[in-house]
């Protein structure tokens, strides 16, 4: 255009009002002395005495530090500036910043003069644009425009410089040393607003390098993902590192797939996968603007082809819709960006900001653009006519929306001009924010405040017939933002706000899950639900003791499923049921794994039976044989059974935690469970073993439960102690079957096959563990005992701490009349009259075997530790060996009951009774709840402080320290009664004297 021939100087147009025209004035003073020092520069003093250049001048000298540096550091460059074309300026500057790399491979300037011209052409664009811009030469178009263009020739001219300097290394093969980037085996995309030709003044470059790692410009040996992640290394460098003359670009190479484990440079074909796989809308919308801009530019072009059915989908897309406005409104999850407040108000993501806009046009872009190839461009302002022009949008919205785009792209590059910054936030500070107001062109800040939520309520009105009628996602606590792959500041400090102590962990879990590092969320279902979810989900696991833990353990649960979508929907569903299981994560992992296997087990919770804390064993087996069911073979009698044992164990774990049982009965309740595990498990395989081998004659057969699930005392993490008898007719002594079997061998596998039912690891995991140790001779006995031999070894050989195992012992599953008549023989083998010394010497004597073997010194673990749980029962069982015979009352007794018929009897002081039963309670209940929430050993170090918390409130203390102490006492006092009533002492004296 003519216009174009004449210089910036002559076209000047306007320039904003001063707000401190005296310190405006004193600094314009000291550049005009500059100039006249300079005779590159004289040509301006003549427009520095007055005129629009000089109002111009004071404008920047107020309003922009960054921009006055640029002015008084060169006056030369100033004056070539302003009295040359911009345009000229411009095209001069684009191509040398393309072509340093020439004058590099001619000799004409080193690396160090190279690197040094990069960015003196940066600060002479910028200083142009700035001029062309404020001064009103150039449209928003323009600016934009020309910002995209200098940022274009800069990543270019650093990608062939970097080639250069690698094919001089011998390290590339470089087809056309000319045109460094032609079939180099890489391509170098931007996205975003560079992408798009709509770069701001102060941006960041948003870049993504893909490699060919088959691309014949690669040595023999090389390898790719080595070579190409260097030189983008490389390319950053030379951007983006500061040096006395600043630096070109900030370089964010974190659009590319899945960054946080990825390689800067990603190959090909890991691409394609990810984006086919994992892909979500946000990048299909990022991709929108992607394109060609360094390296091989056929290379990219290709690529974008490839990806042509990722991004446009081929039937109209509404689903995305639905996505992308989750997405925004997880910006607004506060109920606050309702109003626009000028001071500090963001004018990209606030409400009514740029950001609506490019939503408005890009998700409209997704849903349409698959059938409507018009739709499928870069620009903003160039799909607003489209959309127009398809008949999808009003001329009034074309019109509207693309004024409110310039008039805050506008505002933007003033903020940023002031220093440089990539922000988009006003000032907060009243007289900053008066300062900027005239920077902008406007007399006062009433005239900017009017005119900014003029415009943002204009988009907010269009915006609203796409996105408004969807509820709110979260609560008011404030931004939760998640897409892309950076921190925003603000949704930090929501989460810190929420509870989070490591806010920027959190949110890199989270966007963890939207880039698909879970495979259980990569459906697209899954993502869509995970995405409406995510701020309720945080909000609950905000309002546990750890949200942190919690967090984490909802990550690892995510990690271990096949599939997370049924958890996701019923989570999404729930309120009531999304606090319970953030609750579950904080403080009861073992749970939440439990709920990561099978989602369902959470229906539960919401079952108003839950509320019922009921631990009849019969009503408990009747659940077990419902969720069984009628397996079609015995392969899934094994899983149902796991199924089964896994929902009614969560149920009871879950119940103790809700408070709905007490310690005490949630043993009772675990116990019951394995009772009708067991009793299922052996008539399942006692009927596939009878098929196969028949019954042997006069076949009885008994198991016995010892341990804790002898005493009901089971925990969310116990093995099961068994013994299994049996009785036959000893005149036929082989069964009946097609494949007959000796008695003793047939009760033998039957047992084998019994214990595997219980513990063989399947496709849903693992049952119980078993042993079977306590059986007579223990592990070089056989695994079961026929009954004769069983009363036998008892009576005759069995040493005392087998007949102490022996008092916690009752039929679980067998013959009626057997199992009785088990009952009455281990009765009367625990009521044998016993010498008082012996039993006290023996119990002693193992006591210390324990305590030499496993230790006694840990004050965490309640059943060891001296004083503990293995005390408290070994005073129970010594009560019953020594006593049982006069006192059978005693014998099947759990301890405290025991110890309170002990006191009554006379065997035990009122005090003693009293210590014992409350130290068993306590212990106990601290028992059951580490084992709830801790798998294996309990390592107060490692524990999370919620944990430790919450054991803490079951004894009714304010925190764990005083819980230790109070443990310690109460461990002590056991130590004292375990002396008086066991004679210790006098244990003592007699192995010695033995």
């Amino acid at each position: 255009m003519p216009d174009q021939n004449r210089s910036l100087l002559s076209r000047l147009s306007k320039a904003p009002p001063v707000s401190d025209l005296r310190r405006a004035k004193a600094q314009l003073a000291d550049f005009v002395e500059r100039v006249r020092d300079n005779p590159e520069a004289a040509a301006l003093l003549p427009h520095l005495e007055g005129g629009i250049l000089r109002d111009l001048l004071l404008a920047l000298a107020d309003h922009s530090t960054f921009l006055w540096q640029l002015v008084v550091s060169d006056p030369a460059r100033m004056a070539r500036l302003v009295l040359q074309p911009p345009e000229e300026s411009h095209r001069a500057i684009v191509e040398s910043q393309a072509n340093l790399f020439r004058e590099l491979r001619s000799g004409a300037r080193t690396r160090d003069d190279v690197v040094r011209a990069f960015r003196r052409n940066r600060n002479s664009h910028a200083l142009l644009v700035a001029l062309a811009d404020i001064g009103g030469l150039w449209s928003v178009e323009d600016v934009i425009g020309a910002l995209s263009a200098f940022a274009d020739s800069s990543v270019r001219g650093g990608v062939n410089l970097v080639l250069t300097e690698t094919a001089d290394l011998g390290r590339i093969r470089l087809k056309d040393p000319e045109d460094p980037g032609e079939g180099c085996g890489f391509t170098v995309l931007a996205l975003g607003k560079h992408g798009a030709g709509e770069l701001n003044y102060s941006s960041d470059i948003d870049l993504v390098i893909f490699f060919d790692p088959q691309s014949p410009a690669l040595p023999e040996g090389a390898e790719p993902a080595t070579l190409y992640t260097r030189i983008a290394q490389q390319l950053a460098r030379l951007l983006q590192e500061r040096t006395p003359d600043g630096y070109v670009h900030r370089v964010d190479y974190r659009l590319r797939p899945d960054p946080g484990s990825t390689p800067t440079a990603v190959a090909l074909p890991s691409a394609y996968i990810y984006y086919e796989t994992v892909g979500q809308n946000w990048e299909r919308a990022a991709l929108i603007k992607a394109r060609p801009v360094a390296g091989d530019i056929a290379l990219g072009e290709t690529f974008l082809a490839e990806l042509r059915p990722f991004i446009w989908r081929k039937y109209f897309d509404f689903a995305s819709i639905a996505d992308v406005h989750a997405m925004k409104r997880q910006i607004h999850a506060v109920r606050g960006h309702d109003e626009i407040a000028v001071a500090g108000h963001d004018i990209k993501l606030g409400r009514g900001g740029i950001r609506e806009i490019e939503f408005f046009v890009q998700t409209q872009q997704l849903v349409f653009g698959g059938r409507r190839p018009a739709l499928r461009g870069r620009r903003t302002l160039d799909m607003l006519e489209a959309l127009h022009d398809e008949g999808w949008i009003t001329e009034t919205a074309r019109d509207e929306l693309s004024d409110a785009y310039r008039f805050l792209r506008t505002i933007e590059h003033r903020l940023q001009m002031v220093a440089d910054e990539q922000t988009q936030r006003l000032p907060s500070d009243e007289e900053a924010l008066k300062s900027f107001a005239k920077f902008c062109g406007y007399p006062n800040l009433k005239a900017f405040a009017k005119a900014l939520t003029q415009q943002a309520r204009i988009v907010q009105g269009h915006y609203a017939l796409l996105f408004e009628e969807g509820p709110e996602l979260a609560s008011d606590v404030g931004n939760l933002v998640f897409t892309g792959t950076t921190d925003d500041p603000e949704t930090l400090a929501t989460l810190e706000r929420m509870g989070f102590r490591n806010p920027a962990q959190a949110a890199e879990t989270v966007r963890g899950w939207h880039f698909g590092r879970r495979a259980a969320i990569t459906s697209q279902r899954a993502r869509e639900v995970l995405t409406e979810l995510v701020p309720a989900l945080l909000a609950a696991l905000g309002g546990t003791a750890d949200p942190d833990g919690a967090l984490a353990a909802l990550d690892r649960a995510f990690g271990r499923m096949p599939a997370a979508v049924e958890l996701l929907t019923i989570l999404q569903s729930h309120d009531r049921l999304r606090l319970r299981f953030a609750d579950l994560l904080g403080t009861a992992p073992r749970l939440a794994d439990t709920v990561a296997q099978s989602p369902h087990v959470l229906d539960a919770l919401i079952d108003p039976a839950f509320g019922i804390p009921f631990n009849d064993d019969a009503a408990v087996g009747e659940q077990v044989r419902q969720i069984i069911g009628t397996p079609s073979d015995h392969e899934d009698f094994l899983d149902r059974t796991r199924d089964a044992a896994r929902q009614m164990r969560f149920i009871t774990g879950a119940r103790l935690l809700s408070d709905i049982l007490s310690p005490a009965q949630a043993g009772e309740a675990y116990a019951s469970i394995a009772d009708a595990v067991i009793r299922a498990s052996f008539e399942a395989v006692r009927k596939v073993f009878e098929a196969d081998h028949g019954v042997v004659p006069g076949a009885r057969i008994a198991i016995l439960g010892l341990g804790r699930l002898g005493s009901r005392e089971l925990t969310a993490g116990s093995d099961l102690d068994l013994v299994v008898i049996y009785d036959f007719d000893e005149d036929r002594r082989e069964s009946d079957g097609p494949r007959k079997l000796d008695a003793v061998v047939y009760f033998t596998r039957l047992t084998q096959r019994l214990v595997a039912a219980l513990t063989v690891p399947t496709r849903r995991g693992l049952l119980y563990e078993v042993d079977l140790r306590l059986r007579p001779q223990g592990g070089k006995g056989p695994v079961a005992s026929q009954f004769r031999g069983f009363l036998s070894y008892q009576k005759t050989e069995a040493d005392l701490w087998e007949h102490m195992a022996l008092t916690r012992a009752r039929v679980i599953a067998g013959n009626g009349d057997f199992a009785a008549e088990v009952e009455a023989a281990v009765k009367e083998i625990v009521g044998t009259p016993r010498d008082r010394k012996y039993v006290i010497s023996e119990v002693a004597a193992m006591r210390e075997l324990i305590a030499q073997e496993k230790g006694d010194d840990n004050p965490w673990d309640l059943k060891l530790a001296r004083g503990g749980l293995t005390d408290i029962d070994f005073i129970a069982q010594g009560l019953v060996l020594t006593h049982g015979a006069e006192h059978p009352a005693l014998i099947g007794l759990a301890p405290e009951a025991l110890f309170a018929e002990a006191r009554k009897a006379g065997l035990l002081s009122r005090d003693d009774a009293e210590t014992l039963i409350e130290a068993h309670r306590l212990f106990n209940a601290i028992f059951q709840w580490q084992r709830l929430t801790i798998e294996g050993r309990f390592d107060p170090a490692t524990v999370p402080p919620v944990i430790l918390k919450r054991l803490a409130s079951v004894a009714g203390l304010p925190d764990e320290k005083v819980l230790l102490e109070h443990l310690g006492e109460t461990r002590g006092q056991v130590t004292e009664v375990f002396g008086r009533v066991l004679d210790a002492g006098a244990a003592k004296r007699s192995r010695r004297s033995g």
